[in-house]
């Protein structure tokens, strides 16, 4: 029986760890070529159809070496997920130009960056997506989270924008809204507090913290055939908690 994705080839960044790792193996299984694209400089896994190029998504030049390696192994692309991201910073009032800028350059410049050079290439696929993650933070707010709110509030904007203008070429563009999932970026704050998790998986109408897999699931839902007339869309995959407040 013939794969979801066979004969198609994506690109995750952030590919190395949590939702980035879930969702490349998600789609390997499915029968996708991937490139996973992550700062670390060693691979955490190895899999048949499995390319990792080791970038740091904001830097300059990164976006024409990222989409040149995905052509120089795969001749074509067809999938982008715009997974890597980074929280931090501080509340406005002390907020340093740089942490601000960091934060900015990774979860939205690189994205529109990368977007953009990819573009090109997308055009020419039978099933062209973009998939970006934004956060429940795309739609909500918090106090010492000035930086990473706008930085998801942005690429709820620029996804749609990107359906727009792509539509015509039968790509869509789309963007997941996580709640509060379990990874490598969540852990530190899931150890240090003792009742982070019985706070979100309280708000959780499911009753439990997310895990990658979840994220993983939403992303390949959108990549199928069948999510053709799905664009410009926010998906919450968030157990319900931005319903519960």
């Amino acid at each position: 029986m013939t794969s979801l994705h066979t004969g198609l080839a994506a690109i995750v960044t952030g590919g190395n760890s949590g939702i980035g790792r879930a969702t490349a193996a998600r789609l390997i299984h499915e029968g996708a070529q991937v490139l996973i694209v992550d700062v670390q400089p060693e691979p955490s896994w190895h899999a048949e159809h499995l390319q990792y190029l080791q970038a740091d998504v904001a830097a300059d030049g990164s976006p024409a070496k990222i989409l040149a390696c995905a052509i120089d192994h795969f001749g074509q692309l067809d999938f982008l997920i715009n997974n890597a991201g980074m929280v931090g910073g501080s509340e406005v009032e002390t907020m340093a130009d740089d942490a601000w800028d960091r934060i900015l350059d990774v979860n939205l410049k690189a994205v529109f960056r990368i977007s953009r050079a990819a573009i090109p290439y997308l055009k020419h696929s039978t099933r062209g997506r973009i998939v970006n993650i934004g956060s429940i933070m795309s739609n909500l707010a918090g106090p010492g989270m000035g930086a990473y709110t706008t930085s998801k509030h942005a690429v709820a904007g620029l996804t749609k924008t990107l359906a727009l203008e792509l539509g015509t070429f039968g790509i869509t563009a789309n963007y997941i809204l996580p709640g509060a999932i379990v990874t490598g970026i969540t852990g530190p704050a899931i150890a240090a507090d003792p009742g982070f998790t019985d706070f979100w998986s309280k708000k959780s109408a499911i009753g439990r913290l997310g895990q990658p897999e979840d994220i993983a699931n939403a992303i390949n839902f959108l990549l199928t055939a069948e999510a053709a007339f799905i664009t410009a869309h926010g998906l919450a995959v968030d157990g319900g908690v931005m319903v519960n407040p």
